[in-house]
C-alpha cells in the first residue's frame, strides 16, 4: 500500500513530475505525425477504465502510467497543427508552462490578501489584454472557464445595471415584478449567448431578433425602436462565415437610446491586436462589454474565458461576495468581486505568459498567418472548382462538395482519414465543411498537407 504523503515528499516527487515531463513530450512530439481523430481501437480500449474504486491506495506512478497508456491514444489531436474543428487553439509553450507552474502553485486566487501573487499576475494580464485589444483602459474584467461564463458575468452586469436605472435591485430583490428587459440580438447569435440570458432568467426565446444578411451580420438598417430597460447583443465573429456586426453603427445607436450593449468576441475580437484586420471589428469599443476566450486565438490551455466590461461597478455589485472569515480587505482588486467563482484557479497566469511571451507583434504576426492560411485553404478549394459560401475574411471557411448528402460523405470520409479533422455545419440553408485556423501549430505545410487530403478524398468519395 502506498502511503499518500510519502508520495508527496520531494524525493519521491520529483521522478513523478519527470515521468509526467518525459510523456507530455512525448504526447505533443506524435501530434504531428498521428491521426488527427483516435481510433476505434483506443476508444474501445477506454472501457478498461471503467472499474470499481479500489479499497487501498495506489502509487502515483501507476495512475500516471495508466492515464497516459489509455487516456492519451484516445485523445482528439487538439493541441496539434491539423485540427480545426472548432475555433480553438494549442497551448502556447509558455503558456503550457505557466500552467504547470500555477498549478503546483495551487492558489485558490479570489482575494489579494491571501493570494497577492496570482491576483497581481491576473491585474496585470487584464491591463495588457485592454491594451492589445484596444478597449478602454478603465475596464473591469474577469478570467473566467469559457466565453459562456464570460456572457453569463457580463449580461449579470448589464442586467444590474439597466434595472438600477429604472429604480430596481436586481440583486437583493430578484426578477420577481422587476421591469422587463428587452433582449435585441442577431438572427445568427451564438447559441452560448442564448443559454447565458437563459441563466441570468432572460430568458433563450423571449429575444428580439433581427435579421441578418448573406454573412450573418445584423442589419442595422432593420434594427427596432429602443426604449426602457434594453440590452443589445452584437457579434464579433460569426462562427460560421467570421464577419462582424456593423458594431460602428449599432453601438452609438444603442447607446444613444440608453441600451447596454453587449460583444459576443469569443475570437473575432481578436482582430483588433492585428493592424491589417482590426477594420473588421470597428466600433466594438462603443460597447458596454465584451466577452471572449483566451483558450481560442491566444492559445493558452483551457479554461480561459475573459470577460470585460466598462462599468466597473455594475459588475462588481453583480459579482462581489463577502463573509466574515474572508480577508477581503487589501490594497489591490479581489479577483472573487468580479468573477461568479470565489474558489478557482489561477487562469490569468496562462494570458500573462502567452502574452508576455508573444508580445504585440508575436500576436499580430499568429493571428494574421492563420488568416492567411484561411484564406489558401479557400482558393484551393475554389481553384478545384468547390463552392466557398462565405467571404473568407477571417479564420473561417466553409466548403460544399456538391449537395448535402455528398458533403456529409465527403466529411466523414475526410475525419475517417486522419490526417485533419474538421467538422460539418449548416448555415443557411447550405450544408458544409467548417475549418476553423487559429493554431499557432499550424504551419503552410499543415495546410498543403490537409488541401491535398481534402481535394483526394472529394474526388474519390
Amino acid at each position: 500500500m502506498t502511503d499518500v504523503t510519502q508520495a508527496a515528499s520531494p524525493a519521491a516527487l520529483q521522478p513523478l513530475l519527470s515521468d509526467a515531463l518525459e510523456r507530455s513530450v512525448r504526447y505533443l512530439d506524435g501530434l504531428a505525425t498521428r491521426s488527427v481523430a483516435p481510433s476505434r481501437e483506443a476508444v474501445a480500449a477506454l472501457a478498461a477504465l471503467d472499474v470499481p474504486l479500489q479499497t487501498a491506495p495506489r502509487d502515483p506512478r501507476d495512475v500516471l502510467r495508466e492515464l497516459d497508456e489509455l487516456g492519451s491514444p484516445a485523445t482528439m489531436a487538439m493541441a496539434g497543427p491539423r485540427f480545426f474543428g472548432f475555433v480553438i487553439g494549442g497551448s502556447l509553450p509558455a503558456a503550457l508552462a505557466a500552467n504547470w507552474l500555477a498549478s503546483a502553485w495551487d492558489q485558490n486566487t479570489g482575494l489579494f490578501k491571501a493570494t497577492p501573487g496570482t491576483a497581481t499576475i491576473e491585474r496585470v494580464a487584464l491591463t495588457w489584454l485592454l491594451d492589445v485589444l484596444r478597449l478602454p483602459p478603465e475596464c473591469a474584467g474577469a478570467f473566467v472557464t469559457g466565453t459562456t461564463v464570460a456572457h453569463i458575468t457580463a449580461l449579470a452586469a448589464a442586467r444590474h445595471a439597466v434595472l438600477e436605472q429604472a429604480g430596481w435591485d436586481v440583486e437583493a430583490q430578484g426578477l420577481f415584478k422587476a421591469p422587463e428587459i428587452t433582449v435585441i440580438v442577431g438572427a445568427e447569435a451564438h447559441p452560448t449567448l442564448l443559454k447565458a440570458l437563459g441563466v441570468i432568467g432572460l430568458g433563450r426565446s423571449r429575444v428580439v431578433r433581427v435579421p441578418v444578411d448573406d454573412q450573418g451580420r445584423m442589419r442595422a438598417d432593420v434594427l427596432p425602436a429602443i426604449s426602457g430597460p434594453t440590452i443589445v447583443c452584437t457579434q464579433a465573429g460569426n462562427v460560421n462565415s467570421g464577419g462582424g456586426d456593423p458594431m460602428h453603427i449599432i453601438g452609438p445607436y444603442a447607446r444613444q437610446a440608453g441600451a447596454w450593449v453587449h460583444v459576443d468576441g469569443a475570437f473575432g475580437l481578436w482582430a483588433r491586436a492585428v493592424p491589417s484586420l482590426a477594420h473588421l471589428a470597428e466600433g466594438v469599443e462603443h460597447a458596454d462589454s465584451w466577452s471572449t476566450d483566451g483558450h481560442k486565438w491566444l492559445n493558452v490551455p483551457y479554461d480561459s474565458g475573459i470577460a470585460i466590461v466598462r462599468n466597473g461597478d455594475a459588475l462588481r455589485r453583480a459579482m462581489a461576495v463577502t463573509a466574515e472569515y474572508l480577508p477581503t480587505e487589501g490594497p489591490d482588486r479581489n479577483p472573487s468581486d468580479f468573477t461568479p467563482e470565489l474558489s478557482r484557479r489561477a487562469r490569468g497566469v496562462d494570458v500573462w505568459a502567452a502574452l508576455r511571451s508573444l508580445g504585440r507583434s508575436g500576436l499580430a504576426d499568429m493571428i494574421e498567418r492563420n488568416c492567411r492560411q484561411a484564406r489558401r485553404f479557400a482558393d484551393a478549394f475554389r481553384a478545384a472548382g468547390l463552392a466557398v459560401p462565405n467571404e473568407v475574411v477571417l479564420n473561417q471557411v466553409l466548403v460544399e462538395f456538391g449537395d448535402a448528402e455528398r458533403t456529409r460523405r465527403v466529411v466523414a470520409a475526410i475525419q475517417a482519414d486522419g490526417t485533419m479533422w474538421a467538422g460539418e455545419t449548416v448555415w443557411q440553408g447550405r450544408t458544409a465543411m467548417r475549418i476553423s485556423v487559429s493554431s499557432w501549430a499550424t504551419t503552410d505545410q499543415d495546410v498543403e498537407q490537409c488541401i491535398a487530403a481534402v481535394l483526394r478524398i472529394a474526388r474519390a468519395t
